[in-house]
């Protein structure tokens, strides 16, 4: 076999080990929680966990610890699963992760779930400055108060709760837009919190009305507030198309892959026979003009002695 031939065959093989070796991963799961991330003191809620199908298992984690463990029924089939909790308290509050197994792997754990509990403290109060309708291009800002002292508030706008803002502060903090517009218009309401995920009760409802500009009034998901406006990603918490899609697409790649993979084996196996049957038939070609020519050469010699 020629040096080149057996050094691509061989790179081959090697190439093919590392990129079994990168396809024998899961992707990354989904979690999420219903009715919500935030959950009031006493109500109970469910977790779900979203993996690619075939998957045998399902752990929840809670602050890194295994917390419970789930089989799809029927096995196999079902590419999600459920984690119906106790009604919530302040233990339970914190950061969720999972996981899922399809036969002997085990996927990365999924992006963090912030469990948030409410009302363990008392109701703040939430008002806005110059007042509930301004003009766009105008600078708003948002008071929220807590006479019960807390360090840490979060305002949150209806629609877009899976992203609070975060301020600090001592019994009272300041959330500014400067300069808001359209899509700054909504529903706010704030909460006061001496944990991360143990929050206060909601403060009462203050909507903002922003006339003279264009643009829908809705915030959503894909659209993005102005820079002062900093809209934390702090809890991310829904479920997205996107992430769906992704991990179609993950799972999608991996057979082209090993579809590839097999076919550039093949292509090699036939290179290499092919190779070989020519070598072969070189070699018998070769035999048989060595043999005539020794045959012609025995004839010549047997009439030289004749005469």
């Amino acid at each position: 076999m020629p040096r080149t031939l057996t050094t691509l065959f061989f790179l081959g093989l090697y190439l093919s080990q590392r990129v079994s070796s990168q396809i024998q991963t899961l992707s990354k799961p989904t979690i999420w929680a219903e009715p919500n991330f935030m959950i009031p003191n006493g109500m109970p809620v469910i977790i779900w966990c979203q993996g690619m199908h075939k998957a045998t298992e399902y752990r929840l984690y809670f602050e890194g610890q295994l917390s419970a463990l789930e089989r799809p029924n029927p096995p196999g089939m079902m590419n999600k699963v459920k984690f119906p909790t106790r009604p919530m308290t302040s233990n339970m509050a914190g950061q969720y992760t999972c996981s899922y197994r399809s036969g002997e792997l085990w996927s990365k754990p999924s992006d963090p779930l912030d469990l948030v509990i409410t009302g363990m403290y008392d109701k703040p109060t939430l008002s806005v400055h110059p007042g509930s309708e301004v003009i766009s291009g105008e600078k708003v800002t948002f008071y929220c108060r807590l006479e019960t002292a807390t360090s840490t508030f979060f305002l949150l706008k209806e629609g877009r709760s899976s992203h609070p803002q975060r301020r600090y502060g001592n019994m009272q903090a300041e959330f500014s837009m400067n300069p808001v517009t359209a899509v700054h218009g909504g529903t706010y309401r704030c909460f006061g919190s001496y944990n991360n995920h143990v929050w206060s009760l909601p403060s009462e409802p203050v909507t903002l009305l922003v006339t003279g500009g264009t643009g829908n009034t809705s915030l959503t998901p894909t659209e993005q507030p102005s820079s002062s406006d900093s809209w934390e990603p702090y809890l991310v918490t829904t479920k997205t198309g996107f992430q769906e899609d992704l991990a179609l697409w993950d799972h999608t790649t991996q057979n082209l892959l090993r579809i590839c993979l097999a076919f550039l084996v093949l292509v090699a196996l036939v290179c290499i026979l092919a190779e070989d049957w020519l070598r072969s038939k070189k070699t018998q070609e070769e035999a048989n003009m060595a043999l005539s020519w020794e045959c012609r050469r025995s004839f010549r010699t047997e009439k030289h002695l004749e005469k």
